[in-house]
């Protein structure tokens, strides 16, 4: 058994880098810079984010000014999500392969690693606080007015221009795809729109349809405002007032009177009645006022998403191979296209041979004034 093993583990491999390459979609658009850092299951890598550095006038003088402190911070990736996708086969089944027959719950069974990792990377999201669009309404209903407001949005942001990315769900996709900038050649230098249903690169924008977007539920928040302590530019803390109704939950995407800067909800408060405290970013941009000043939620929206590569990080990190004589064969290979490491471990069992895809994976929200959702 154990040479059909080494036989029929090469070909379930290359089976299963092929369903990584056509299901994952947010692995080939994020930084992936960091991976030669990678480490074992528990380690983090530490993402260096400079500190600003403001520009002074040059005073010759017989000695030099004192150079003003820098503060770099950092974000964590942790190496913590270790998943597996095991199914069974029969005698009968393993001789299919050798024949060229895949099984389906090998592909199966790389799809579900793939949309796992997928969703894991969009799921971070919840730090992201630019925003445009109208929730539960689909973008690109008549124009392309949300793919240019995102796009001012990274913009104002400080968002470097290359590489972006768009990635919108089916019914954002199905509109974009009936607007004639995306279909006529003349306006998008490209007949893939109409032909092969691909938006491709348009408005500075490379565009992707991703089927695991997630939706964030806002919390329910109503007549919330802040007391009437005030706040300076830079705060990132506020307390609120003894008022109101309902809740503030993390990712939650809130303005607040006065201000046309959009917040995103760190730390939130599960009954804003009692006048708990909120935690958010960005930091303030506009003061409050010593009065109660009104805060007002986001209503539930799908999150697409136009981002820079660098917005994100996702690490994967090679597993290693069994020792021989541990009673199973391993077998792994990096897909050229999407980057992912994958493990295939062949045991067998009692009448049956036991199949497992597993993988080593981390991702973070690393830069978040460069990207931005586009509610739906």
């Amino acid at each position: 058994m154990a040479n059909s093993l080494a036989e029929v583990t090469p070909k379930l491999l290359a089976q299963g880098l092929l369903a990584l390459r056509e299901n994952a979609v947010m692995p080939l658009l994020v930084n992936r810079g960091y991976e030669p850092m990678a480490g074992p299951q528990g380690s983090t890598i530490d993402v260096p984010i400079p500190s600003a550095i403001t520009a002074q006038v040059v005073s010759p003088a017989a000695t030099p000014p004192s150079t003003a402190d820098i503060a770099p911070t950092s974000v964590s990736i942790a190496l913590d999500q270790w998943y597996e996708a095991p199914f069974y086969m029969t005698d009968k089944d393993m001789m299919e392969v050798m024949e060229g027959t895949i099984p389906m719950q090998a592909s199966e069974a790389i799809k579900s690693l793939a949309n796992n990792i997928d969703s894991y990377i969009l799921g971070k999201y919840t730090g992201v606080y630019g925003y445009t669009g109208t929730a539960a309404t689909t973008p690109f209903g008549s124009d392309t007015s949300d793919a240019t407001a995102a796009r001012r949005n990274l913009n104002v942001q400080l968002a470097p221009l290359e590489p972006r990315w768009f990635v919108i769900d089916p019914d954002a996709e199905a509109n974009a795809l009936n607007l004639r900038a995306f279909q006529d050649m003349s306006f998008s230098g490209s007949a893939a729109g109409i032909i092969d249903g691909e938006i491709n690169r348009k408005l500075g924008f490379g565009w992707f349809m991703d089927q695991l977007l997630p939706s964030h539920t806002a919390g329910t928040a109503s007549g919330a405002t802040t007391d009437a302590t005030g706040y300076a530019v830079g705060a990132t803390t506020i307390t609120l007032a003894v008022a109101g109704t309902g809740t503030i939950l993390t990712g939650d995407v809130f303005t607040i009177a006065g201000d046309t800067q959009t917040y995103v909800c760190v730390t939130g408060d599960a009954d804003v009645s009692d006048g708990g405290t909120v935690t958010f970013q960005p930091p303030l941009k506009v003061a409050i006022a010593t009065s109660a000043t009104a805060i007002t939620l986001k209503a539930t929206h799908v999150v697409n998403l136009a981002f820079h590569r660098d917005a994100f990080a996702f690490a994967s990190r090679p597993l290693e191979n069994a020792a021989p004589g541990l009673g199973s064969l391993t077998s792994s290979a990096v897909d050229p296209v999407s980057g992912l490491t994958l493990r295939l471990e062949v045991s067998r069992e009692h009448k049956r041979t036991r199949f497992s895809y597993d993988v080593l994976y981390g991702a973070n929200l690393v830069r978040a004034e460069l990207a931005t959702r586009v509610a739906g």
